[in-house]
């Protein structure tokens, strides 16, 4: 079995590809970012995208434009890569022989600002920024397929951490590099709460689906993988800093407007379907990743 992996250099698909080769598994890289030649693929190249969904059993589309800011800045890339890219990609799944299943990775963003906590996958899509507009257009497009016979999943991913090789400017990464290096923690509004989750966990979940759908599910709902707990960024940036344990300090600055502010995930429907729940808690996890820290100054 062949797997195809997009995004397979980023945070979550370069543990994915460990995970499945571990387990037997064959994978298909497609990351302009990957360290492995083969995998060194630009998803955009319809002809190219054809030909590898020729020789694989399925699909997990990581690969995006995957932060908020970036999408920010350049909304027209953003939607390039995060909805016409989906598309060109499903089109190649559905016009092949085998018609592989097909995995979307998608975000806690597209539900925007939610009176109710935690928040379910039924709650109504309410994206307040471009990121979480492209992600809610590339689900339309998972349910256009699905509708026309290809077997989809939709994974709504919150807030995951948990290596090093990350964005930088992610909040976690951000936290404890300064954290371990005696730095500064500038927290863009104390209150903002979110639903942390180490990438070993979320990829357990990948798995899961994986092999629900190779068992032969056509039918799942959409999915989060979420530990239901809320930390604000506060608690976050003190939890850092004492892990750090060499006198990091904390700045805090206003709130940025186009973020949601507060998301917890309701982690019930996960464990009902798939039998999943977060394993990782959030002192462990940073602790783990503050060690890789330490490590990378030394």
């Amino acid at each position: 079995m062949t797997i195809l992996i997009t995004g397979s250099a980023g945070l979550i698909g370069a543990v994915l590809t460990k995970h499945l080769e571990a387990r037997g598994m064959a994978v298909s890289g497609a990351d302009v970012r990957a360290l492995r030649p083969e995998h060194c693929i630009n998803a955009s190249d319809i002809e190219g995208s054809s030909a590898v969904m020729r020789e694989v059993s399925g699909v997990v589309h990581l690969g995006a434009v995957s932060r908020v800011i970036h999408g920010e800045r350049d909304p027209a890339r953003c939607w390039q890569v995060n909805v016409e890219i989906t598309r060109k990609l499903l089109a190649a799944a559905a016009g092949a022989p085998r018609r592989p299943w097909f995995i979307y990775a998608s975000s806690r963003e597209v539900y925007g600002v939610q009176d109710r906590q935690p928040v379910s996958e039924d709650a109504p899509l309410q994206p307040m920024n471009v990121y979480a507009r492209s992600k809610v257009a590339a689900e339309v497009l998972l349910g256009e397929a699905r509708e026309a016979g290809l077997t989809t999943s939709i994974l709504r991913f919150a807030n995951v951490y948990g290596r090093v090789e990350d964005h930088p400017d992610r909040v976690v990464p951000a936290f404890l590099a300064a954290a371990v290096a005696g730095g500064v923690l500038r927290v863009d509004g104390r209150d903002c709460a979110f639903d942390l989750n180490h990438v070993d966990d979320v990829v357990r979940g990948i798995a899961a689906v994986i092999e629900a759908l190779n068992g032969g599910e056509r039918a799942l709902p959409a999915l989060h993988f979420v530990s239901g707990r809320s930390t604000t960024l506060l608690e976050l940036a003190d939890m850092c800093r004492k892990i750090g344990g060499i006198g990091a300090r904390i700045t805090e600055a206003p709130s940025r407007t186009f973020d949601v502010h507060r998301f917890v995930g309701d982690p019930r429907r996960a464990e009902r379907v798939l039998g999943w729940r977060s394993a990782i808690d959030l002192q462990t996890g940073l602790s783990r990743l503050a060690a890789e820290f330490a490590r990378k100054l030394q």
